[in-house]
């Protein structure tokens, strides 16, 4: 039988079809965002760990309704590795955007000097970005889809030397006037060191009495502990960046006789305290090791924390994971808002956010906002200690669960 549909007939079918069509597009029934982590190299269980968090705040936001401004839309997490070095981080970003153009959002790099890379690629293609990473730089160059959700390098330094020395003399009774300073050339370390050479050695009235950088990966320590034990400085700040090279640091400490038992070892980033270093360093080796870092799950996040432990069979939940499932909980949060999965709109959801609860409660302070260059607001330092086998929170006194021990 023919049928004949009228001029009128025609166009209100053509209408239905793309009022459903934009229906449809508007609510995915997934929406894709992205993990780019190292997840080989020197840097690989940073990434890791990172992808443990984010695939657990995933699952958690899809079994409790997905986005429910998208019709219960299910996240999906697209996962790519850096590599080793910021050559292949950059590729790795290009590959991303140019084979996924539906994603939303991304979060991830670790190391900074691989954020700084990829960001350039993720910048231009207008895709909302949330790092970890503390490089000042990442968010100094003007950029407007980057959101760095930790204390920036600058800004750790300016905390973490205070609380040293204020630590210390509380202690022994007596001002630490000489430190000694080894580090790496990548870009977290680099901005944590130049406000400490800038201003804040003056202001502490302290002298840098060896002061030694390396490119990572480490190789050897001898040549670096050697005039640190020579020079015999009140503390040291140990700048390393990935847990291979805190191993051989803490273990030629330890053999040169100077353990953090015995002088005070100060590190920065969550990769001093993951459970592969207690695996192959010991404990008694890490004891006392103190950890600057920008983020440490709070005891108001104990069941988060016995979850994630039971899923991952990992003895605690960290710095690493603890970002990874928060910025998960962001975007999710952005997507919800913006109300349709567009990367654009997500970034703007994202430069609104000024809330108390949510993705919120995952940081010091359970305040979440972002500067107009894409820092977070009132971010701030977290220091953990290796005490009896496990990292814990020391600083601030608010989050501590055990007091700091200085060596007598």
């Amino acid at each position: 039988m023919n049928v004949r549909i009228g001029r009128r007939g025609a166009l209100a079918m053509t209408g239905a079809a793309a009022l459903a069509g934009t229906a449809r597009a508007a609510a995915p029934k997934e929406v894709e965002i992205a993990l780019l982590v190292p997840l080989s190299g020197p840097w690989a269980e940073q990434g890791i760990l990172e992808r443990a968090g984010a695939e657990m705040a995933v699952d958690d936001v899809n079994k409790a309704g997905g986005i429910k401004a998208l019709g219960g839309a299910k996240l999906k997490l697209l996962i790519f590795d850096t590599g080793a070095t910021a050559e292949t981080a950059k590729d790795a970003a290009q590959r991303m955007i140019a084979q996924h153009p539906h994603l939303v959002g991304g979060m991830g790099c670790w190391l900074s000097t691989f954020t700084l890379a990829a960001t350039e690629v993720t910048e231009r293609a207008k895709l909302p970005w949330l790092t970890l990473s503390y490089a000042d730089a990442i968010t100094d160059r003007g950029f407007h889809y980057v959101f760095q959700t930790s204390a920036t390098g600058k800004m750790q330094a300016e905390q973490t030397v205070p609380f040293v020395m204020k630590l210390a003399q509380g202690a022994t009774h007596k001002r630490p006037t000489k430190v000694a300073i080894v580090g790496d050339n990548t870009a977290a370390s680099v901005s944590f060191l130049k406000p400490i050479k800038s201003h804040i050695l003056k202001q502490e009235k302290l002298t840098a009495v060896v002061d030694e950088i390396y490119t990572p990966p480490l190789a050897d320590a001898t040549t670096l502990v050697q005039p640190i034990r020579a020079a015999n400085p009140d503390f040291v700040l140990v700048l390393s960046t990935n847990d291979g090279d805190d191993k051989m640091l803490a273990d030629t400490f330890s053999e040169y006789g100077i353990p953090a038992s015995k002088m005070p070892l100060i590190g920065n980033g969550g990769h001093w305290a993951v459970p592969e270093l207690l695996k192959t360093t010991g404990a008694t080796i890490l004891q006392d090791i103190m950890v600057g870092m920008a983020n440490w799950p709070s005891k108001a996040l104990a069941p988060l924390v016995a979850r994630y432990i039971k899923r991952t069979g990992n003895p605690w939940m960290g710095q690493n994971e603890i970002f990874a499932y928060a910025h998960v909980q962001i975007l999710a949060w952005a997507l919800n808002k913006a109300k349709v999965a567009d990367r654009v709109k997500v970034a703007d959801a994202i430069r609104t956010m000024n809330i108390t609860d949510g993705p919120a409660i995952y940081f010091p302070g359970h305040h979440l906002q972002f500067t107009s260059i894409g820092r977070r607001v009132g971010a701030a330092l977290v220091i953990i200690q290796w005490q009896s086998g496990k990292p814990v929170t020391i600083f601030p006194a608010s989050a501590a669960q055990a007091k700091p021990i200085w060596p007598a």
